[in-house]
Order: C-alpha cells, then sequence, then structure tokens
C-alpha cells in the first residue's frame, strides 16, 4: 500500500511570518497537533508542533539550566532557546529539519520514519511542494478500512493446521519443533512446550487470525528456568 492511498490531500498549513498565536489557534479549531510551514509558493519551509510550545515565557516554561550547562551548551544554543520560548512568528518557533516522504513511498517507510524520528506526522511532498500528509490516524483508518474489507474464506481442519505451521515456520521466535498442533472442527489445539512465556501469546494470535479458527485450546507449557516451575496454559 502506498502513501498516496492514505494520506490526506487537504493539508493545513500555515506561513513561517504568520504569529505564533495564529498557529495555535488553527492547531486547537482544526483539532490537529502539527502544521506544515510553507511559503507563498507552497515549499515546505518546517513545521510546527505542539511540542514547540511546551517550552514558553507565556506560561512560564522555558528551559532553566544551572551556569555550569550554559557553559557547555554555549551562547549559540541558549539563544536558539530564548528564541523558542520568546519568538512571535511561527518561523521563530518552527523546526526546520522535516521529515518528509513522496507520494510513491510505501506505508513501510513511512513507519520507519515516524520510529526512528519520533515523528507523529510525516508531510508528503512533491519537490519541495506539499502534497499531502499521512498522521498516525491515517494509519489507524488504514488498519481498520483494511480490516473491514478482508473476508476471508474459512479453510477445513487440514488447511488450518499447514497454514498454522507455515506461519509459525516463518517466525524466527516460533519453537516450531517443540510444539503439537491439532485442528478439529476448527478448534485449534496447542500442545508442547515454550522456550519463552512470551511466545504463548503470539501463537494464540498467530492461530487466531488463520479462517475458520472458531477457538483456541492453549496446553502449551513454559518451564521457568530460575525456579523450575511449570507454567501450564489456560486451556480451554
Amino acid at each position: 500500500m502506498k502513501v498516496s492511498e492514505i494520506m490526506t490531500r487537504d493539508v493545513v498549513s500555515v506561513a513561517p511570518d504568520a504569529a505564533v498565536l495564529e498557529a495555535v489557534r488553527l492547531m486547537l479549531q482544526r483539532r490537529i497537533s502539527g502544521l506544515p510551514v510553507v511559503d507563498a509558493a507552497g515549499d515546505l519551509q518546517g513545521i510546527v508542533t505542539e511540542g514547540d510550545f511546551l517550552r514558553r515565557a507565556e506560561t512560564g516554561t522555558q528551559r532553566k539550566r544551572s551556569r555550569f550547562v550554559e557553559f557547555l551548551l554555549g551562547p549559540g544554543r541558549l539563544a536558539t532557546d530564548y528564541a523558542q520560548a520568546s519568538g512571535r512568528k511561527v518561523g521563530d518557533v518552527m523546526t526546520l529539519d522535516v521529515r518528509t516522504v513522496t507520494e510513491d513511498a510505501s506505508l513501510e517507510e513511512v513507519v520507519h520514519v515516524m520510529e526512528r524520528y519520533r515523528v507523529k506526522r510525516v508531510p508528503v511532498v512533491q519537490g519541495q511542494k506539499v502534497v499531502g500528509i499521512v498522521t498516525r490516524a491515517n494509519l489507524m483508518r488504514a488498519v481498520a478500512t483494511l480490516a473491514l474489507a478482508e473476508h476471508p474464506v474459512a479453510a477445513g481442519d487440514a488447511a488450518i493446521r499447514e497454514s498454522l505451521i507455515a506461519e509459525l515456520k516463518k517466525q524466527r521466535w516460533a519453537p516450531v519443533g517443540l510444539i503439537d498442533v491439532v485442528v478439529k472442527d476448527g478448534v485449534v489445539k496447542l500442545s508442547g512446550a515454550l522456550t519463552d512465556e512470551r511466545q504463548r501469546q503470539a501463537i494464540r494470535i498467530a492461530a487466531e487470525n488463520i479462517p475458520g479458527v472458531t477457538k483456541v485450546e492453549d496446553h502449551l507449557v513454559w518451564i521457568e528456568p530460575n525456579s523450575g516451575v511449570v507454567i501450564e496454559g489456560p486451556g480451554d
């Protein structure tokens, strides 16, 4: 799935010379937590988010550091902090280093950018022009849409067993050789041993995701290595 299929095209943006108060009001009115900053030509200049308003002079939350830390940071960094806390124009407080993607980027690429740079929204650009934006909400809607669109055909018992074993073989965390799978009338019965208790939930989820499965019975056991205590599954 591509970015162009889920992105918001009607992008709410703000100009670099707009007042900070205008950006705040716009974010509150539209119930959004960030705005791309674009110039008159529509070129991306930066992004302003809720995080840019955490340290503000109006609320008395500007950064306060010890003299020793100020000495280590130097005057340049301190001047930047002051501008961020006291600036009246969006261009004074916005983040300049913006992570972007193109319309043909995959959703995996977008999620990678969000996780790596800890951002909640990624502008979509053609060159320097903003043509859309992808937020976490867009990804959530994609999950909901795809889940509703799926209408898997129920499989027979033998096919369910084969599908589950095939899925577990693809997962490096799964102790396939230690697990026995029996399927009868859509009920998956799991027995055998785990090498880590956290595998239990993942194996159950793998089974539940197979079309035709009506129930999963967990009879897997795990022996706690320090105490030797045997931890059994919940069964029915």
